[in-house]
């Protein structure tokens, strides 16, 4: 367990670290996070669109 993880109470699948050493987090912590920050997150089960501005229905 990394610094980070205990340092916020995660569980290892909540997030993975990026080839440049980025924290990326899951669809899997997204969703237990409970709600869309509209950051364009890489995972986001909510299906926000940064270049739109706003949650797109997902495909799929």
């Amino acid at each position: 367990m990394d610094e980070f993880s205990k340092r916020k109470n995660l569980d290892p699948d909540d997030y993975y670290y990026s080839p440049e050493g980025y924290i990326v987090f899951t669809e899997k912590y997204l969703l237990k996070r409970g709600y869309c920050c509209q950051n364009g997150c890489q995972h986001c089960p909510y299906g926000f669109d940064k270049n739109k501005g706003r949650i797109e229905k997902r495909k799929g």
